[in-house]
This record gives C-alpha cells, sequence and structure tokens, in this order.
C-alpha cells in the first residue's frame, strides 16, 4: 500500500500536525538516509494536501457575502 494514499482523508489539523512532526524529525537529524527521504516526500505530499484544504476553506469564505439587511448569504443565493 502506498504511504501516501491515507492522506486524502486527513481533516487540515491532522495533516498539519503530522507535517509539523515530520519537520521536526527532519530538523534532528537523527533519521537514516532512506527514513529521512521517504519522511520528506511524505511532508510534500501533506504540504500539497494542506494547501488544497487551505484553498477549499478560501474558496467558501469568499462565496459569502453580506445582504443589505445584515444576514449572510452565498454569492449564487437570490
Amino acid at each position: 500500500m502506498d504511504k501516501n494514499t491515507d492522506i486524502s482523508g486527513l481533516s487540515f489539523e491532522d495533516a498539519l500536525a503530522a507535517l509539523e512532526a515530520i519537520v521536526r524529525g527532519l530538523e534532528s537529524g537523527q533519521q537514516k538516509l532512506e527514513d529521512a527521504i521517504a519522511a520528506y516526500e511524505r511532508g510534500a505530499a501533506l504540504k500539497t494536501h494542506c494547501e488544497a484544504k487551505l484553498a477549499q476553506a478560501e474558496a467558501r469564505v469568499q462565496a459569502i457575502v453580506a445582504r443589505a439587511d445584515g444576514t449572510l448569504s452565498l454569492k449564487n443565493e437570490d
């Protein structure tokens, strides 16, 4: 099984926590070269996943507009 396949199901927060753990491990310099390379690859996939999640959230926020009466709605709603 590909170790990156489970990334797509992670929430932004879980993916970010996993990425932070990888960064700490790489910064420690205590990993074997092959393990460090594998961690870097997973970190790159986690970074891409986090960026996609942020882009989705940004699109949702930008779709919300304020009506004249102060209520909020989606841009496409009448």
